[in-house]
């Protein structure tokens, strides 16, 4: 099966008429590989997909955009780039759709990082596409939606975002701005704290879980 991306996959155990999905983005400079590890503890009706970011790092390493780790938060990212990932997977999206059979009317994304970040612009450009976002570590960031995101229609969208207080990499301020922002678009949001650097907590990983199996 010849698709956009590289992925791994975790067929669902078990097996529905249509299945819900996750699709895992990873951060910076990691891979498919990485997220891919929390599969086994997912739900089991799920299937469970890593997308592999395109641009090549070398050594194992990808990336959905090039970043700048020494400039602030309006420079910290090419903007283009990542736009051009942001419709790089919601098109991976549609190309899952078609190919196994997924409950297109029940996919998650959970992003970590710049996942995170993507999953944001991705579901707020399209929430017709997506039904829950898991972001981990990241922010939102209006430069990377569609021009006229604001219209669209959130009602059926539900959101977990998480940071941690001690964030090396994406600073907890960036994050406490998203609340706010998706309260503003009456966005069905659960934002939690975790005194954690740039990872994922075993708590947090428990807290999206059941936030993931409560809004079936």
């Amino acid at each position: 099966m010849n698709l956009s991306l590289e992925y791994l996959i975790r067929e669902p155990k078990t097996i529905l008429d249509k299945n819900p999905l996750i699709l895992l983005l990873h951060g910076y400079g990691s891979n498919e590989a990485d997220l891919f590890s929390f599969a086994s503890e997912l739900p089991d009706e799920y299937y469970i997909i890593s997308a592999r970011a395109p641009y090549d790092m070398q050594y194992g390493s990808y990336a959905w955009y090039a970043i700048n780790f020494d400039a602030d938060e309006n420079k910290f990212s090419d903007l283009d780039q990542a736009r051009e990932s942001r419709d790089l997977i919601a098109n991976f999206v549609e190309e899952l759709i078609a190919n196994f059979p997924i409950d297109k009317d029940n996919v998650t994304l959970l992003g970590f990082s710049q996942g995170a970040i993507l999953s944001y612009a991705i579901a707020l450009s399209h929430p017709e596409k997506i039904k829950n976002i898991i972001a981990l570590s990241g922010y939102a960031n209006e430069d990377i939606m569609e021009t006229n995101y604001a219209k669209n229609d959130f009602s059926n969208l539900r959101i977990f975002h998480s940071h941690g207080t001690v964030d090396q990499v994406i600073p907890i301020e960036w994050a406490r701005k998203t609340g706010p922002f998706l309260k503003n678009l009456n966005i069905n949001a659960t934002y939690k704290e975790y005194p954690v650097g740039h990872g994922v907590a075993p708590q947090n990983f428990y807290d999206f879980k059941n936030w993931l199996v409560e809004g079936k």
